[in-house]
């Protein structure tokens, strides 16, 4: 039992479970007045997801993986008196907590924002909890606080941009947020609690590094500017190319040479670090800079350099007035990356480092929140872009 995951002062009373979904992995945590008492990373082998023709095809066989990790450790599931998931790709929507609705699972079984595991968090999340309370009603309990309900938080997609910061140079193309909404507004709420605030009143720039990289800009608790994750507005990562020369692109997709698939595999999957070196590790990279590889040590300084660009054009978006710069995300562990970065942009304000993150700990986070009545619940629209 890890007693060191109380996310933050608020009373912790219940049972919160956590489902997280990736490509080959479902993520579980349960947490039980406030602490952590179980977690695991389940594995689903290539030849089980092979036999599934969409991503959405497997929930019935995730759900019925998370059953058994329940029943492993013991856990009978009436016991849950809420579930958390992480949010899929969905409509725009402001950052903050949804319930799961029939609009969200229409969206996310049609992939109709995109197809990505993050999909099925929800709909398991929302099945797992219709089969509690039908389970509750079976055997005469009453629940402790009314039938379970599942709940989505801080949503990839989440969008609160300025509208100035939305334009861009074609109507046709506007900016798009998509960004690590969950661990970013985690690590602002940590950093304003840990500053004595009792409301988030800061502008901070939050740079999440990881596979994927965002810098988003927060003020007074709304994402008002952030790169994106995907789309090539963004910097450089381990595994993504991040912003690439326009005209070059262009040549490249019309050169009848790749097909669609390859030039998106060429831009996220197989840019970054895995282009120029095969591996999607800083670390290695580390290495072959400090054994003397003059191409990896000049790659390090242009990793530092973009995420730097990035933080200061956020500051340029709120004037130049940032309380902090916050690092965060796996390659926050490099204390190389993170001091060459805070040298660089220690002019705009001070740098507070958060390596790593805890998604499962982030959803528990808000869990307890929805269970203390501490946060508003938003009612998910599919069909209105911004709430």
């Amino acid at each position: 039992m890890d007693k060191t995951m109380r996310p933050n002062p608020t009373p912790h009373k219940g049972n919160v479970l956590i489902i997280n979904t990736g490509s080959t992995t479902t993520k579980l945590g349960y947490f039980s007045n406030g602490e952590r008492i179980s977690y695991t990373n389940l594995e689903h082998s290539a030849d089980v997801l092979s036999s599934y023709p969409s991503i959405m095809d497997q929930s019935e066989m995730r759900r019925e993986a998370i059953k058994e990790f329940m029943t492993a450790k013991g856990i009978p599931l009436e016991n849950v008196d809420i579930v958390m998931a992480r949010g899929g790709l969905i409509t725009p929507v402001v950052t903050g907590v949804y319930f799961v609705n029939q609009d969200m699972r229409d969206v996310l079984n049609s992939s109709r924002e995109g197809e990505h595991a993050s999909n099925l968090s929800a709909i398991l999340a929302d099945d797992i909890a219709k089969e509690i309370n039908e389970s509750r009603r079976a055997k005469g309990l009453q629940p402790r606080y009314g039938d379970t309900v599942a709940y989505i938080a801080d949503p990839p997609m989440a969008d609160e941009l300025l509208p100035e910061c939305r334009l861009t140079g074609r109507p046709e193309f506007p900016r798009k947020a998509l960004f690590h909404a969950l661990n970013s507004r985690a690590i602002v709420r940590r950093y304003v609690r840990e500053r004595g605030h009792a409301v988030n009143d800061m502008t901070l720039v939050v740079a999440h590094m990881g596979g994927g990289a965002t810098i988003s800009l927060h003020r007074n608790g709304r994402v008002v500017d952030t790169s994106h994750a995907l789309g090539g507005d963004g910097p450089i990562t381990p595994e993504r190319a991040g912003f690439c020369p326009p005209f070059d692109l262009i040549d490249m997709c019309f050169s009848g040479e790749f097909t669609r698939e390859e030039i998106r595999n060429k831009l996220v999957g197989n840019g970054g670090a895995v282009a120029f070196f095969g591996t999607n590790s800083m670390q290695e990279v580390e290495k072959m800079a400090g054994a003397g590889n003059e191409r990896a040590r000049i790659f390090l300084k242009a990793y530092v350099l973009n995420i730097c660009k990035y933080i200061a054009a956020m500051a340029a978006t709120a004037d130049g007035k940032v309380d902090a710069i916050l690092l965060t995300g796996g390659i926050a562990n490099s204390k190389f990356i993170t001091d060459a970065i805070a040298e660089k942009v220690k002019f705009i304000a001070p740098v507070a480092v958060y390596p790593g993150e805890d998604e499962i700990a982030s959803l528990a986070e808000y869990g307890y929140m929805i269970l203390a009545g501490k946060t508003k619940i938003h009612t998910y629209n599919k069909e209105r872009l911004i709430e």
